[in-house]
């Protein structure tokens, strides 16, 4: 691998759960930083001041479905309202506990969502989404 991602998002209600995905995007040795959010809303407001922050711009974003206040659906609704220059040029993975064939037809009318995949993730499934979406960096 030439370099790393400068950032990748999570977005998930569970602690738990993201801590293991930081792991194992750790592990997969792909981005320089990992950042977990535990809402739609939260997220959304770490896109809006990365700028002002400074904080680095996710170029991968693992986003999950069920969630409270805001759910993943909800959540691409107001990130698709997003300036540009706010929202940046990422991939967005779904990736739920949802059996729902409707969340995956779903998923797969969204412009923005590029890939549906179960949880957990694995370091492999990393690999491969960085490897397919991201090939400049292998």
């Amino acid at each position: 691998m030439k370099s790393k991602l400068d950032c990748i998002l999570l977005i998930d209600d569970d602690e738990a759960t993201n801590f293991l995905h930081t792991l194992v995007i750790n592990e997969a040795e792909v981005t320089n930083t990992v950042v977990a959010k535990t809402s739609g809303q939260a997220a959304l407001d770490y896109l809006n001041s990365c700028k002002e922050n400074n904080d680095k711009r996710p170029q991968l974003v693992f986003l999950d479905i069920n969630m409270p206040a805001m759910n993943g659906w909800e959540f691409l609704e107001h990130y698709k309202k997003l300036p540009k220059e706010v929202q940046g040029d990422v991939v967005v993975v779904m990736l739920t506990t949802s059996l729902n064939p409707d969340d995956l037809e779903k998923a797969s009318s969204e412009r923005e969502v590029t890939s549906f995949l179960n949880k957990p993730l694995k370091k492999e499934m990393v690999l491969e989404l960085v490897e397919h979406h991201f090939p400049n960096l292998f």
